[in-house]
């Protein structure tokens, strides 16, 4: 749950820019490449980027060896992701593959130009649902003119069962494409129905949610101090009517997959970089055969203790923001490069996160003693993978089980070429000009809107998630705040950001020059929570995505717990609507509290005052306000989402070794998607259903 999204730093980003330092005049004229084209692609409510990957070619041989091979797993665990988040999607996407590579017909009529874009959607998203909103996404082609291109493409690239004919593939697949009624969500928040039954993540087979609290009910751990994740590496479903776990392992369900990640993790444990690096990936291969979660922890134990490196990576089961329980894990990767120069900002944060506990505004109570084994440092990413893959986040930390936290530390990252390359893609948005209501608070999004986007996410990441500590006895927040706990825990990581990016002590650190870099990042807080992000949001639906209904929750509940004094003002001029901050003093103590209640929340358990503010500020949304701002930035075209294609990594060898690696940036996304088809699918279009030991 500790990872933070690109939305935040993208629509901060749109609405502020970055000043551009001038040529020299006085300087000759030198040769110089080609500007890096960061756009790739644009379709739907979505813009393709890439990114670049400074620093690569300097790495020693060993590096650059190392690198690749964690790369080749990142790409070896794609099918995973996709299964994961829908049953049918491997099957969907290898017939869109297939019609898109290999269509013998009119490639320039309306019926398939639909269809390369509908592709492009599920490659983008992982599958038919929308990667943030989890709606369905329905075709606009019809089922008719689906018989027709699959009629003229090659039978052999279909995904057909034996004996199965194209006939029969389609009427399968028919309402599962078209009828938008059919697993219409794939993630469902909604308190008042079956969460687990409504859903169409692939993470549960045939049981209900309250089966599920009852399995994971009767679980026990040996140390309750050091709880294991139950069912973060499984799928939990009803066999012959009894629930039980299909565990993700080499032998398991996804074993195919599985074997491939292994198989290259070996290869990356022979070139390692130092003793502690070489035993958390050997820690992983152990995990990924036995499936058993201790090892899971000691991978992670083993990979906080790795803090030399120059190479990094994470992969395994992580994220649980797909699972309306909160239990089972997303399979995701990414490799990194230590950014040595940038690492100075953030590492100065962790440096003084003891600092920052102690004077926090949560109860005493719920402060760690003694804040330890934070890793903090800027990464410059290599390869992602899986469920990292291609709505990048912008910052990690990691591990998410407390008890690790507590006692080994944890490591904060942010992801510095992501955040260069949304950054360049926003750096024409127009947004400010918009919605920001004065020129003093353009001019101020301008100079340090870029700066205080850095910190925010830093802090959000350093001592935002590792700050505050769990009552003695209490559960788990999976277990306490159920599928509230992920909206409460961005919440409050954000909340540490925003308290502290008021404080003089960062001016005092160094890190920004004066307070109106806080004053900016608050503009863009109560913009985005309280209009910029409903351009996300589909007329006449609520708010579900866990870090859409943390930022609503903050600024909503903001402005009206400042409604009285006028801390934040809702002011109207020539029909649009402006929230300007009065009070930003004011403002930080309004965060004060809110951190307060919500680390309180989390300390203690309390499940009904979680629900009741993330219900009432998080979810509904001001149907005249999003109207008013769907329609102010429709003449802006702005993507309303931006992602990341890979760059391909191509070994050179001489004599069946390895002497260099070499980066080649992608230019296309629908050839890298139809080369990924060719190289990076190890799974059945079926899994699960007892094909795998259990």
């Amino acid at each position: 749950m500790h990872r933070i999204l690109f939305v935040l730093m993208i629509l901060a980003l749109a609405a502020c820019g970055r000043d551009q330092a001038p040529a020299d005049p006085g300087s000759a004229p030198a040769a110089q490449q080609p500007p890096f084209e960061v756009s790739v692609d644009r379709f739907a409510d979505v813009e393709v980027l890439r990114y670049e990957v400074p620093g690569f070619d300097e790495l020693s041989l060993g590096e650059k060896k190392l690198a690749y091979y964690l790369s080749q797993a990142a790409l070896a665990g794609r099918d995973i992701i996709y299964d994961q988040n829908y049953e049918h999607n491997l099957r969907i996407r290898k017939l869109l593959s297939a019609i898109v590579s290999t269509y013998s017909g009119d490639r320039d009529s309306d019926n398939f130009r639909n269809l390369v874009e509908y592709a492009k959607r599920v490659w983008f998203a992982h599958g038919i649902h929308h990667h943030y909103s989890s709606d369905k996404m329905v075709p606009d082609f019809s089922p008719e003119a689906l018989i027709a291109m699959v009629a003229k493409s090659d039978e052999s690239k279909l995904p057909l069962d034996e004996g199965q004919t194209r006939g029969e593939l389609l009427d399968t697949l028919r309402p599962i494409l078209f009828d938008p009624d059919v697993a219409a969500k794939k993630v469902t928040l909604d308190p008042d129905v079956d969460q687990v039954v409504n859903s169409a993540t692939n993470y549960y087979d045939g049981v209900t949610a309250a089966e599920v609290e009852q399995f994971y009910a009767s679980k026990s751990d040996e140390d309750p101090a050091r709880p294991v994740s139950w069912g973060l590496n499984s799928q939990l479903a009803k066999v012959d009517g009894k629930v039980v776990e299909r565990v993700w392992k080499l032998d398991g369900m996804y074993g195919p997959a599985i074997e491939k990640i292994v198989f290259w993790l070996e290869k990356a444990s022979t070139v390692a970089e130092n003793d502690e690096q070489k035993a958390w990936i050997d820690e992983l291969i152990e995990h990924y055969r036995t499936g058993d979660l201790r090892d899971f922890d000691d991978y992670n134990i083993a990979w906080v203790a790795d803090t030399d490196s120059r190479i990094d990576a994470v992969n395994g089961f992580i994220e649980v923001y797909g699972d309306p329980l909160g239990y089972r894990g997303a399979w995701e990767s990414l490799v990194s490069i230590r950014d040595l120069e940038a690492t100075e900002r953030i590492a100065t944060i962790g440096a003084n996160a003891q600092w920052f506990e102690d004077n926090s505004p949560i109860m005493d109570e719920h402060k760690k003693d003694d804040v330890v084994g934070i890793s903090a440092k800027v990464i410059t990413v290599v390869m992602q993978g899986g469920d990292l893959t291609h709505s990048s986040t912008i910052g990690i930390n990691l591990p998410n089980a407390n008890w690790i936290r507590k006692e080994h530390g944890s490591k904060s990252v942010t992801l510095g070429n992501i955040m260069e390359g949304f950054e360049a893609a926003a750096a024409s948005g127009g947004l400010s000009d918009e919605f920001a209501y004065t020129d003093e608070e353009k001019a101020r999004n301008k100079q340090y809107g870029a700066l205080g986007s850095l910190l925010d996410v830093d802090m959000h990441e350093v001592i935002g998630h590792a700050s505050g500590q769990i009552n003695p006895g209490v559960g788990t927040p999976k277990e306490t705040l159920k599928s509230y706990s992920s909206t409460l825990e961005e919440a409050r990581a954000d909340l540490v950001s925003m308290y502290y990016i008021m404080d003089p002590k960062l001016v005092e650190l160094g890190l920004m020059p004066s307070l109106d870099v806080g004053k900016t990042i608050y503009e863009s807080q109560i913009r985005n929570g309280l209009q910029l992000q409903l351009r996300r949001v589909k007329p006449g639906d609520d708010i579900e995505e866990a870090h859409m209904r943390n930022r609503q929750l903050i600024a909503g509940w903001a402005y009206e717990m400042g409604r009285d004094d006028n801390v934040i003002e809702k002011i109207e001029k020539d029909g649009k609507h402006y929230f300007v901050i009065n009070d930003y003093d004011a403002l930080r103590n309004i965060f004060a509290e809110q951190l307060r209640e919500i680390q309180r929340i989390k300390s203690e358990g309390d499940y009904e005052a979680g629900k009741a503010l993330v219900e009432t500020y998080g979810v509904k949304v001001d149907r005249a306000m999003h109207e008013e701002v769907l329609a102010r930035i429709e003449p802006l075209n702005i993507a309303p989402y931006k992602g990341f294609i890979q760059p391909r990594l191509v070994a050179v060898e001489q004599d069946g070794e390895i002497v260099d690696v070499k980066i080649e940036p992608m230019e296309n996304f629908v050839d890298w998607m139809l080369e990924s088809e060719e190289k990076y699918s190890f799974l059945p279009v079926s899994n699960g259903s007892g094909r795998y030991n259990l």
